[in-house]
């Protein structure tokens, strides 16, 4: 049975594999250009150590906030938003609500990047399922960010609220014991004496890592630990229903997308692990989509825009660093979880976020 690889010459082969093995140097160095790159270039007036130093603090925020999103799968703003209207201003000023956009989306753009390589890196990304995903999520991503420039904060916040409510709910509904690794099954075998199965190995993957599909549509997936994952990619309409309002709140609020998406996943019997590794291609690349659109499309309809000169550079240079390495511990951390402590932690996480974007929306009434 022929493995599914992205490129049929073994030269392609042995890059993507090179690039899988050194994908930390080319991941970090992209912050380290960036960092430099502001320190150079951004139009801040001033070059004082005090002021780049000013929020060092934000680093082991992010960091934590960017490990825990990127540990299952949904997008960094879900708390970086939250965190920049009720916990930075306690400790510095209160932020307008453009400024909230730009340090998010900046941040969430590096974090989500940094561990989508690394899941892909570990195995755990289909990215059939991911495109066609993307894909099917593209026009409602950019419905809900010109939609952004009319419709009251106010109103998107507390329909957003209400999804991640109804998401929680149905999280801790979810079964999760499903797409559980076989590995474990195949060591009992191999240990009474049976021969084990027949797994995919590709070569262009790190370890025993590999994918195959048989005639029924069933996919076999091995991670780069040599456990394996055994489901269709069945339920294309029930995921289109939850993307595309998830796209839509994407684009109007910067996430949502991966909150709702991750359900019709699991919903659909894809494997937990699996579900959070590709999820995290469909909210990087919508997340770039929605922050193009915002950047330029407020100038196409009369609403607001971005100013590059007005961005708190010295709260990114620390921001960018620490969701790169959030985003490259994740697949450590969701590969060392069971899945129940999965569904319970994402679920309580979705009931907080709501209650803070209910917050939010009772605030603006």
């Amino acid at each position: 049975m022929p493995l599914e690889n992205v490129g049929n010459t073994p030269s392609y082969s042995q890059i993507q594999k090179s690039f899988l093995k050194y994908q930390h140097l080319f991941v970090f160095t992209a912050p380290v250009l960036f960092v430099t790159a502001v320190y150079l270039f951004a139009p801040t007036g001033t070059t004082s150590s005090g002021y780049w130093l000013e929020y060092w603090w934000l680093f082991p925020f992010f960091l934590a906030g960017a490990t825990i999103v990127n540990t299952v799968g949904i997008s960094g703003s879900a708390i970086f938003v939250p965190f920049l209207i009720f916990i930075f201003p306690l400790f510095a000023y209160p932020l307008e609500p453009e400024t909230i956009v730009k340090v998010g989306l900046i941040s969430e753009a590096f974090g989500l990047s940094s561990s989508a390589v690394a899941f892909i890196q570990y195995g755990l990304v289909d990215r059939r399922l991911a495109l066609t995903l993307v894909a099917g999520s593209i026009p409602f991503v950019i419905g809900g960010a010109l939609l952004s420039f009319v419709i009251p904060e106010v109103v998107f916040h507390s329909l957003l609220g209400l999804a991640l409510m109804a998401a929680s709910y149905l999280l801790f509904k979810a079964d999760l014991g499903h797409g559980e690794s076989d590995s474990s099954t195949e060591s009992e075998t191999m240990a009474d004496g049976g021969e084990s199965r027949d797994l995919p190995d590709d070569s262009g993957k790190l370890g025993p890592a590999g994918v195959r599909t048989d005639e029924e549509g069933t996919v076999t997936r091995v991670d780069r630990e040599g456990d394996d994952y055994v489901y269709t990619r069945g339920g294309y309409l029930r995921r289109f229903a939850n993307y595309s309002i998830g796209g839509t709140f994407q684009g109007l609020a910067g996430f949502g997308i991966g909150e709702l998406g991750i359900i019709s996943m699991l919903g659909t019997s894809v494997p937990v692990r699996v579900a959070i590794g590709t999820n995290h291609i469909v909210v990087a690349l919508t997340a770039i989509l929605a922050s193009v659109v915002h950047v330029f499309g407020g100038g196409l309809v009369g609403g607001h825009s971005l100013s590059i000169a007005s961005t708190p550079w010295n709260m990114v240079v620390f921001t960018v660093p620490a969701t790169v390495t959030g985003g490259q511990i994740a697949p450590y951390v969701s590969n060392a979880l069971d899945t129940g402590t999965i569904k319970k932690f994402v679920g309580a996480l979705f009931a907080i976020i709501s209650v803070a974007l209910f917050l939010m929306a009772a605030g603006g009434f």
